[in-house]
C-alpha cells in the first residue's frame, strides 16, 4: 500500500513512501487515512491506481450471470470466486479460484480441506483460509438442521448428506454415531474417535455405555475412509457385528453402520453384512 504525497509548494512530485505489510491479507486493501495536502497542491498517483483494475469488469459481468441464471451458468471455480470477491476485495481472485480447485479437485474438496492445507496455496492467508472453514461450517449446521427433529430414517438421503459433507474430506478416519430416541428421532451426534489414515479404533463397550448415557434406544454408526474407497474391510464389519451384540442385550437397536468416501457410501445394510 502506497500513500499520497506529502504536501509542497513546487510542482516536483515526490517519491512514494512504502509501508510495513499487513499480516491479515484481507485488509491490505482496505480504506486507510491519507495524510491531508495543502490546498491547489498537485497530488499525482501512480497509474495503478489512477484507473480500474482490469478484473473490476470481469466481476460484475460474473455478478449479472449470477444473478440472472442462477448457479447452474457458473462453474465451479466461478461459484467460488464470487466468494471470494467479498474475501479479498482488491485482488484478481480468478487464479486463486482456479488453483484451489486444482489443489482439493473440487469445490467440496475445498470446503472441506484443513486450513492448514488451504493456506498452502498461493494468495490464500490464515484468515481467508479460516472465512472458508466459516463457510464450510455454516453449510455443515443446516444440513444438520435438516435431520434434527425428525425422523431420521424417513430422512435418509439428508442423513447422507450431512454425513458426506461432515466427513468426506477428512485426513484422517473419523468415528460418528448418531444417537436416536424410539422413535427415531435423532437426539445426539457424535464423534467418538479420530484415527489414522487407515484405522480409528471402537470401542464397543463405551458406544453402549454413551447410548445409555442419552437414553438412546437406537445408533446408526458411520465412519470415513480417508482413501475415498468405501469398500467396508474384514475389520469393519467384524466390529459392527461386535457392537450389534453388545447392543442387543440392552435393548439398543443398531440400524445400519455407513462409510463415506469422497465420491459415494455404502451401507452395511444395503450390502446384507449385517
Amino acid at each position: 500500500m502506497v500513500k499520497g504525497p506529502a504536501a509542497t509548494s513546487s510542482d516536483d512530485e515526490l517519491p512514494f513512501a512504502t509501508e510495513e505489510p499487513i499480516a491479515d491479507e484481507r485488509l491490505f486493501f482496505g480504506d486507510r487515512p491519507q495524510k491531508p495536502t495543502a490546498p491547489n497542491a498537485r497530488t499525482a498517483l501512480p497509474a495503478s491506481l489512477s484507473a480500474p483494475e482490469h478484473y473490476h469488469g470481469h466481476r460484475e459481468r460474473l455478478r449479472d450471470r449470477f444473478r440472472e441464471q442462477g448457479d447452474t451458468a457458473l462453474a465451479d471455480y466461478e461459484i467460488l470466486e464470487l466468494l471470494l470477491f467479498r474475501l479479498i476485495p482488491r485482488r484478481d481472485t480468478k487464479p486463486i479460484a482456479k488453483a484451489l480447485i486444482e489443489r482439493f479437485g473440487s469445490l467440496a474438496g475445498v470446503f472441506g480441506a484443513p486450513a492448514a492445507l488451504l493456506t498452502e496455496v498461493k494468495g490464500v492467508g490464515e484468515n481467508v483460509a479460516l472465512d472458508l472453514k466459516l463457510i464450510s461450517t455454516v453449510a455443515h449446521r443446516t444440513l444438520k438442521s435438516e435431520i434434527r427433529s425428525k425422523q431420521v430414517l424417513s430422512s435418509w438421503s439428508s442423513v447422507i448428506q450431512y454425513c458426506h459433507a461432515a466427513m468426506a474430506h477428512e485426513t484422517r478416519e473419523q468415528f460418528r454415531i448418531l444417537f436416536l430416541d424410539k422413535r427415531n428421532v435423532l437426539i445426539a451426534d457424535e464423534v467418538q474417535g479420530r484415527g489414522t489414515v487407515d484405522h480409528t479404533p471402537v470401542y464397543p463397550r463405551e458406544v453402549v455405555k454413551r447410548a445409555l448415557e442419552l437414553s438412546a434406544t437406537a445408533i446408526i454408526l458411520v465412519h470415513n475412509h480417508p482413501s475415498g474407497d468405501p469398500t467396508p474391510s474384514r475389520a469393519d464389519i467384524d466390529m459392527t457385528k461386535v457392537i450389534i451384540e453388545a447392543a442387543k442385550a440392552l435393548d439398543i437397536t443398531v440400524h445400519d453402520h455407513i462409510i463415506i468416501g469422497k465420491d459415494g457410501h455404502v451401507s452395511l445394510k444395503g450390502l446384507k453384512l449385517i
